[in-house]
């Protein structure tokens, strides 16, 4: 287990930390490059939130350019080298709009609507710089197509007929070029098909994300048919590639045969989220440890801070997994605290010992911590930066 050698490799460094088992990093990477069958994969920055790392990452085969979350972290990795960008949320950050637009990257920011193509538009203007956007797809599930809506709620863009009415925009607003359709199917790609305790449900996930999948292999394709006829009809250059996928979608969505390529990021940590899927056999590699710092009872150890939840519907889920030693448990009237953390089961735990745990997501670990120590062969191999360590706070 890499928590294990983790705790092994930096017994008696400093807590509280963040560290990295890169070999573990690495093997997790060749699982996901094998279940791309050949499409390159993007780095999903929003996952890894290390400059030095992102960088590590595009440096293995079978990964190319990077998926940033806001233009001016696109312009922080674009300063730093990485020179293929996808911005997959759209922004209303003029002055970080323009700065991309001006940069010798190629940086391509999302559209979803009018208003997004019109204020592009003018900062192409302002800047006298062509800027190579991004079509979001709605890539959810409607059951019978109806009004439930399963996945996460993104573009408005859904049909052949609304891709191609935005397309049609793009392609008559002098300054911009529809290079690039993105699709992100989150209620796939983000949610475990492994439900322990509870058949009933894992059964109706299973099902849903069997049936989206049927839903995109069909739509998508339409879809990228309508955009391109579009841009042959104003005589505009055809799409330079099409995102989609996720860390638990790799193989699923590659197989459907509209994607150009993929995108992963949680998987080279392999979080606790993961743990629930069929399709993926990673090794969780990056984990945090914080002291004990008091012993209000024997059964009770107290950890400096812990607080650390992940976004999403509030529960279990978001909370981290105390890993290192076994057997430990959070206090249920306590839970995991903004500056204490009580933990069950720690008679074996002194005051100065480590407790490692591990984040339920990925990159939100690095708001919390400025670096990242790594781990190689067993052994210390120093530590990078995360972006608040290099200063930066994006989001």
């Amino acid at each position: 287990m890499s928590v294990r050698r983790l705790a092994t490799a930096l017994r008696g460094a400093p807590a509280p930390l963040a560290a990295v088992d890169m070999d573990a990093a690495r093997a997790n990477a060749a699982s996901l490059v094998a279940a791309a069958s050949g499409l390159p994969i993007r780095v999903a920055s929003k996952s890894i939130r290390s400059t030095a790392l992102i960088r590590k990452f595009l440096e293995i085969p079978g990964f190319r350019g990077a998926l940033a979350f806001t233009p001016a972290e696109a312009v922080h990795l674009a300063d730093a080298g990485v020179d293929d960008l996808l911005i997959a949320y759209p922004s209303v950050d003029r002055g970080a709009l323009a700065t991309a637009a001006r940069h010798r990257s190629v940086i391509r920011p999302l559209i979803d609507s009018a208003d997004h193509v019109r204020l592009l538009a003018d900062i192409a203007q302002e800047t006298n710089a062509p800027i190579p956007v991004c079509l979001d797809i709605d890539a959810g599930w409607r059951p019978l197509g109806g009004p439930v809506h399963l996945g996460p709620k993104r573009s408005p863009v859904r049909t052949p007929e609304q891709a191609a009415t935005l397309t049609d925009l793009v392609c008559a607003t002098p300054g911009l070029r529809l290079a690039a359709v993105m699709a992100y199917d989150g209620q796939i790609a983000g949610v475990g098909d492994i439900v322990p305790g509870n058949p009933w449900y894992q059964l109706a996930v299973r099902g849903m994300q069997a049936s989206s999948l049927r839903d995109l292999g069909q739509r998508l394709p339409r879809i990228l048919d309508a955009v391109s006829a579009r841009l042959r009809a104003a005589g505009a250059p055809p799409l330079e590639l099409v995102n989609s996928g996720g860390t638990g979608s790799l193989a699923r969505i590659g197989g459907l045969g509209f994607a150009t390529e993929l995108a992963a990021g949680s998987g080279f940590f392999a979080p606790a989220l993961f743990d629930n899927y069929r399709s993926l056999q990673l090794d969780p590699a990056a984990a945090f440890a914080l002291p004990v710092v008091r012993k209000p009872s024997p059964e009770l150890a107290t950890v400096l801070g812990g607080g650390y939840i992940a976004s999403g519907p509030a529960g279990a889920s978001r909370v981290p997994l105390p890993s290192w030693p076994t057997g430990l448990s959070f206090e249920a009237s306590e839970g995991a605290g903004e500056v204490q953390t009580p933990l069950r089961g720690a008679r074996e735990l002194r005051i100065g010992d480590a407790v490692w745990f591990r984040h339920a997501k990925a990159g939100e670990l690095c708001e919390h911590f400025t670096e990242l120590q790594l781990v190689e062969d067993g052994q210390h191999a120093g530590a990078v930066s995360t972006y608040r360590g290099e200063g930066m706070m994006f989001l």
